[in-house]
């Protein structure tokens, strides 16, 4: 067995050992990365901004975004820096580190996703007292509790985890420090120490899924009552994006955090963890920008303004000097933003 006192860092797997191989996923996750960063801070600068854009789903939206962006920070940058430079180790301290900020922004951004829920409840099924009852005040206390209690979680979580020895190997089997690979090779008293935080855990993650599950329940009875076709479209259309969210965040967490590790998974079984730190922070701008027709009306208002800034004249000289491009391109972004520029911008997902 290997002791805890000689263990000075742990060998991250990926997803190959072939130096070209390794170089490929450092910059394919490098343009994922920077397609996830620029479109939630897209969305972050469009709602603060926007006068128009200030109410409480907003502001839950614009936390889901700064969180998804700390999300994907996390793992990612490490996974290129040890691609690019085919160095794949990280010391205990930073994988102590990567496990708090992992644990912690994902719980935050649970308990946020269940504030949304109860904003749409009270918004369509207590339209009379929604502004009494989500305010500005409830609406800051939701946000920092549900911040405060993420950092608390990852907290409790990461101390259970590293309270103990590592007694098997230091090779873990994923791109950053997953929380089953590192109970594999943990002794049995560091998962003594750990089960009380994965109780918490996984009481709170059953909570938030019963008062979601609550909530659509009654606005799905209440918009079903409505008469117009017109006004349960209008509902359906400020619900929908944020179960699908839900749902996407959910199960990619349930993938990654309820299977079995194994020492050496083929590369097909090292695409949850993937899916988990990647796909959300991508798809939620697109799920909550495509049907939403205030922020396409607030892009649209952005955008003119970045086509004429000298700051970003380079990047996006051939979207707005009138240059010749794709009619399928022109297609794509007209039906999804409409003309924000003298000429298009394309957009490239």
């Amino acid at each position: 067995m290997v002791n805890a006192t000689f263990v000075t860092s742990f060998l991250l797997l990926g997803f190959s050992e072939d130096p070209e191989l390794q170089t490929l996923c450092g910059i394919f996750f490098l343009l994922m990365y920077l397609v996830a960063l620029m479109s939630n801070l897209l969305i972050v600068t469009v709602l603060t901004l926007d006068p128009q854009l200030q109410a409480p789903m907003y502001f839950f939206l614009k936390n889901l975004s700064l969180l998804d962006v700390s999300l994907v920070s996390v793992p990612i940058p490490k996974f290129i820096l040890n691609s690019l430079t085919h160095n794949s180790s990280i010391s205990i301290p930073g994988c102590a580190f990567q496990l708090l900020l992992m644990t912690s922004f994902s719980a935050s951004e649970t308990f946020i996703l269940t504030a949304m829920s109860y904003d749409r409840y009270v918004a369509i099924c207590c339209p009379l007292h929604y502004e009494a009852i989500v305010n500005g005040d409830a609406c800051m206390l939701m946000a920092g509790v549900s911040w405060a209690m993420g950092g608390l979680f990852g907290g409790m979580y990461t101390a259970g985890t590293f309270s103990g020895h590592f007694c098997g190997s230091s090779v873990i089997p994923e791109f950053f420090c997953n929380v089953p690979s590192l109970l594999k090779i943990s002794c049995s008293d560091t998962l003594l120490s750990v089960y009380p935080s994965m109780g918490i855990g996984l009481c709170l993650g059953l909570s938030c899924c019963v008062c979601i599950g609550f909530s659509y329940v009654h606005i799905l009875s209440t918009v079903l009552r409505i008469p117009s076709r017109k006004s349960q479209s209008k509902a359906f259309s400020t619900c929908l994006p944020h179960l699908v969210v839900f749902t996407v965040f959910m199960l990619s967490a349930l993938m990654v955090y309820l299977r079995p590790p194994s020492d050496s998974p083929p590369v097909i079984a090292r695409l949850p963890p993937v899916i988990y730190a990647v796909l959300p922070p991508i798809l939620n701008p697109v799920i909550y920008t495509l049907r939403n027709g205030d922020m396409k009306r607030g892009l649209q208002k952005l955008l003119p303004a970045l086509c004429s800034s000298g700051a970003i004249h380079l990047t996006l000289t051939c979207a707005c000097s009138g240059h010749r491009t794709s009619r399928v391109a022109q297609r794509l972004f007209i039906s999804h933003f409409g003309e924000a520029c003298h000429a298009p911008i394309y957009v490239w997902l």
